[in-house]
């Protein structure tokens, strides 16, 4: 059996030709990026024909490099970012740029609805909290949540409002243009946190629509992630280079499948997840939240299902922003002497050199800390306006030690949001470490070494999010069982335990870490406000 998923982050699409019999198998997979368009007001936008494009070039490239048909293929699925905002007319063309989930124009609007009210809970409106968690176990507690984007677009932006059909996100908006049918996924609507998921109540919530002044006209009908939506058009099968009629599933947001991809299909099961963003989750078969850290339990891809999710919002970006603005002169010197020309497998290397280079500074960074806090943060603390830091550079430290505090830092961040994950929940040991950073032993070691946990990788790890959707596709073709096909296939590939030797230096270190913020936040009001 072969599947199509598209693997649609932030930056950049993967998409992914898979083989699914007895186990799952990447029998090719092609890259390619779009632009994200950050402005001073706190935009940050997308162009939906730079995506198509990329979904097209990728699609074809997929048949130059295996020996698979396109009339092979038996169903396709989006596994995408999530809580980004796309606005279009009842031809499903998008009105305006699509609003990426970092977008935080919606300042004002969400300060308007949500800082009102004379008894407050993490800055919000206890009244608006307290209805918001009553029928969702969520709250809309940032400027970043997708209802701010529309509000803004309703003050800011009429006339593309007056045009709005629907308002979909971007794994919605990319599954109409493939079918022509306009629909969101659940897990897409919770995100927007305007869904009641309890039982029986399931769908838009009326009197959450009118007290956020939500246009309810605007909300599309709503599909499980498992269910077909249709099959793939004439017109958008020419364009992609695949054959009219393809089974597209409803698919949904990364945070979705990647637990079914990493075979976390247990309730308890926990795993970290490190791409561009980074987060906790715990998989359970019931939903819970806290308020105050800013986690909260959405929807799985298993209607009943929810994970408990803890976000970091820029991870491998940090990693990424190390390579391209303090490592320039090793990088340098280093593609002189490897001559690598392919840009893939040059930024994989990349990332190899980077790593054997850190591995030569001793835990800890010899003292150097860094804060991953480079597009604000969101917990277990909410702040736009944090930021990025090195901390307790001394004459005699070099740039390695400060490639490494980055890495340390992304797991010290990490470890705050487990810990405050099993304040309420109770989390695995071992823990699946899944994405692109699990690709590297250093940061797997680094990992186990920092939470003080035993950490599993799987295969794909850098297509976990994929790998779980291709699931999906597949049990919902064969009528299995998702969660128990991935338990099937799904399998460990290393394990990494602590080293004792380092427990004493990370704990210190961690235990700075977590106080960096509170002495900075006045700090980062007055520069970032």
């Amino acid at each position: 059996m072969y599947i199509i998923i598209y693997d649609f982050g932030t930056s950049s699409v993967k998409t992914c030709l898979f083989e699914i019999d007895s186990d799952v198998r990447l029998a090719a997979s092609s890259t390619a990026g779009y632009g994200l368009y950050i402005s001073d007001d706190g935009g940050a936008e997308q162009d939906t024909e730079e995506w198509w494009a990329a979904l097209c070039s990728t699609t074809r490239e997929l048949f130059k490099k295996s020996t698979v048909k396109p009339e092979e293929i038996e169903g396709m699925a989006f596994c995408s970012q999530m809580q980004g905002s796309v606005f279009v007319d009842e031809n499903g063309t998008a009105l305006r740029r699509p609003m990426n989930y970092l977008d935080q124009k919606g300042v004002k609007e969400y300060k308007a609805c949500m800082g009102t009210g004379l008894i407050k809970v993490s800055g919000c409106s206890l009244y608006k909290l307290a209805r918001n968690l009553i029928v969702n176990y969520a709250g809309s507690t940032s400027a970043k949540d997708p209802v701010w984007k529309y509000k803004w677009v309703e003050n800011n932006e009429p006339d593309v409002f007056k045009k709005t059909y629907k308002w979909l996100d971007i794994g919605d908006y990319l599954v109409s243009r493939c079918t022509g049918r306009i629909i969101r996924t659940a897990d897409s609507a919770f995100a927007t946190f305007l869904y009641d998921t309890r039982k029986g109540k399931e769908g838009w919530n009326k009197g959450l629509l009118k007290m956020y002044q939500v246009n309810p006209a605007h909300m599309p009908e709503i599909i499980d992630c498992t269910d077909l939506v249709g099959g793939l058009t004439e017109k958008a099968a020419q364009e992609l280079g695949l054959v009219k009629g393809i089974p597209v599933f409803g698919g949904g947001g990364d945070t979705t499948f990647v637990n079914i991809g990493a075979g976390c299909t247990r309730p308890g099961d926990t795993h970290i997840y490190v791409g561009t963003s980074g987060w906790v989750s715990t998989y359970l078969d019931y939903q819970t939240v806290d308020i105050n850290a800013m986690i909260t339990g959405v929807l799985s891809a298993k209607h009943g299902y929810f994970n408990y999710y803890a976000e970091l919002e820029t991870a491998g970006k940090c990693f990424e922003w190390v390579m391209d603005h303090l490592a320039l002169d090793e990088i340098g010197m280093y593609l002189e002497q490897t001559k690598i020309t392919d840009l893939e497998s040059k930024y994989r290397s990349l990332y190899d050199y980077l790593s054997e280079e850190v591995e030569k500074v001793p835990a800890g960074a010899n003292g150097v800390i860094f804060t991953p806090w480079l597009h604000g943060n969101r917990c277990p603390f909410e702040d736009a306006r944090a930021g990025g830091m090195f901390f307790n550079i001394r004459i005699e430290n070099g740039k390695r030690d400060m490639i490494r505090a980055v890495l340390e830092g992304i797991c010290y961040h990490l470890r705050w949001l487990l810990e405050n994950e099993a304040r309420k929940v109770k989390t695995s040991d071992p823990i699946r470490f899944v994405g692109g950073g699990a690709l590297s032993p250093l940061t797997c070691q680094m990992l186990a070494d920092i939470t003080g946990r035993k950490i599993e990788t799987v295969n794909n790890t850098q297509e976990v999010g994929a790998v779980g959707t291709a699931l999906v596709v597949a049990a919902g073709l064969k009528g299995d069982d998702v969660l128990e096909l991935s338990r099937r296939l799904v399998k460990v590939d290393h394990v990494y335990i602590r080293d004792p030797a380092n427990r004493g230096v990370y704990e210190r270190n961690y235990s700075v870490f977590k106080k960096l913020y509170k002495s900075n936040a006045k700090n980062f009001q007055e520069l970032n406000a």
